[in-house]
């Protein structure tokens, strides 16, 4: 399995099925790191950069609900913006995002192409329990919780979608490379979509 990250790619492996395929199982970083480096060289000079994301031709939507109960911290950001309420949700849904890279919890989108006048530093003190689906704002970056978690990001709404799911493949609804816009609904829209 791979994790691409911003500068990184991270490789999970099982040692035992690499040695049944003929690893051998005293050098099983050099099997690995020789069949990585002929891949890479296989596509060497053909990589091109707009590929990931040519691969889906839409943008994947992702219904928003900014109402006050589901959005904690949508004052502080319009503040700190130095805007009202209502142009803090029109520039967060009128924006295309990338997912860069998925981490922190399974499933949890760091999203590119936030307005540069939304960018918030974190929270000083993180919330114990941000509920799953909440849609935050963390330094020049959003992002969704797709499970209950811990959380420092500042809150301005949530999404009734699922974005992890371990029964599904892939379990994950968005990965690196995805485009992403963000449409805001309203709380009965919000409900009939759970």
């Amino acid at each position: 399995e791979l994790a691409p990250a911003y500068t990184t790619v991270a490789l999970f492996y099982d040692p035992a099925s690499a040695v049944e395929a003929g690893a051998p199982a005293e050098d099983l970083f050099g099997w690995y790191k020789e069949r990585i480096g002929t891949a890479l060289r296989s596509v060497a000079g053909v990589a091109d950069p707009g590929r990931a994301q040519a691969k889906r031709k839409h943008a994947i939507e992702i219904p928003v609900c900014y109402e006050t109960e589901f959005a904690p911290d949508l004052e502080d950001i319009a503040r700190h913006a130095r805007v009202r309420q209502k142009e803090v949700i029109e520039l967060h849904s009128g924006a295309e995002y990338h997912v860069h890279c998925v981490g922190f919890t399974a499933g949890f989108p760091f999203l590119g192409g936030l307005p540069s006048q939304l960018a918030t530093p974190r929270r000083s003190t993180p919330r114990k329990e941000i509920p799953a689906g909440s849609v935050g704002i963390g330094g020049a970056q959003t992002g969704i919780y797709p499970v209950k978690s811990p959380g420092g990001w500042n809150i301005i709404g949530r999404t009734p979608l699922r974005l992890f799911d371990p029964q599904k493949n892939p379990p994950a609804l968005l990965r690196a490379g995805d485009r992403v816009r963000f449409r805001a609904v309203t709380r009965e829209e919000f409900q009939a979509m759970k």
